[in-house]
């Protein structure tokens, strides 16, 4: 078994201001994004030219935020929402979803899209290659912060959280998928985008992929608490947990995305497509 490495949840305290390590998260997650963005945008193919990526990353991140924070709230504590409105603006006490962080990029791409009446798939997939470091980013954020953590188990890699109440040896989870949705993801999807794709081709790989790691490592994450002895209203077959059943929608749409494209524009340019 592995020892967790203790790091204090809070990286720096400026008087009665303290700086979180999951919000220097959220910042390289964008600053990273802001250089994918700037070197990518020099493409060929790129919908958009170097000047409007800092408009980009903008709507981008309003769309993570806001989208991240609503999707958790509606998806994973409605109830709680509903006796303490003011849960919506307590970001610093955690509680992002990354399904509703993912509705809220989609809304900011189709207004940026429209604004600079650009194809709305030819910029998500642009967008989508820029997603995965953001994850890589947050799971480290989640992995410091002790929250979502594994099920119990007794592999050679198992870590008791000291947060953890019942402090049982547990599956490093959020390591998983940083690996996963962040590393494995980036890279496959960088690869593939550096060719120009018909439209839809990379955002659809990209939703395929993400809901196939996620699906996959929802087997080995301890399930959301306030769920536990519930009929399970969005869960299908008794057994799928609340992230498993938002990945489905996920997947059937990246396969859309990909098939529609590939029989609607074979022996097409993305140049033909819009």
């Amino acid at each position: 078994m592995l020892t967790y490495p203790v790091i204090d949840p809070v990286a720096l305290s400026l008087g009665p201001i303290k700086i979180h390590w999951y919000g220097i998260m959220y910042l390289l997650a964008f600053a990273v994004a802001w250089f994918l963005a700037l070197r990518n945008s020099q493409r060929p193919w790129s919908p958009i030219n170097k000047a409007q990526v800092e408009d980009l990353i903008v709507y981008g991140a309003f769309g993570v935020i806001l989208g991240g924070r609503l999707g958790y709230l509606l998806f994973y504590s409605a109830d709680k929402w509903l006796a303490d409105p003011t849960m919506l603006i307590r970001i610093w006490e955690g509680g992002m979803s990354f399904h509703g962080g993912l509705i809220g990029v989609a809304i900011a791409i189709l207004i940026y899209s429209r604004k600079y009446q650009i194809s709305f798939l030819g910029l998500a997939d642009f967008v989508a290659p820029l997603i995965p470091s953001g994850l890589l980013f947050g799971r480290i954020g989640n992995f410091i912060g002790q929250e979502l953590y594994g099920r119990p188990t007794d592999v050679p890699w198992a870590m008791i959280f000291p947060a953890d109440s019942a402090q049982l040896a547990r599956h490093p989870s959020q390591l998983y998928e940083a690996a996963l949705e962040g590393l494995v993801l980036f890279f496959i999807l960088n690869w593939y985008a550096q060719k120009p794709r018909l439209y839809g081709s990379v955002v659809g790989m990209f939703l395929v992929l993400y809901g196939c790691f996620r699906f996959a490592i929802e087997f080995v994450r301890q399930p959301d608490a306030q769920f536990a002895g519930q009929p399970a209203l969005l869960e299908s077959f008794n057994w799928m947990t609340r992230g498993q059943t938002l990945c489905i929608p996920m997947i059937l749409l990246g396969l859309w995305f990909m098939r529609a494209n590939i029989r609607k524009l074979f022996g097409q340019s993305p140049a033909e497509s819009s």
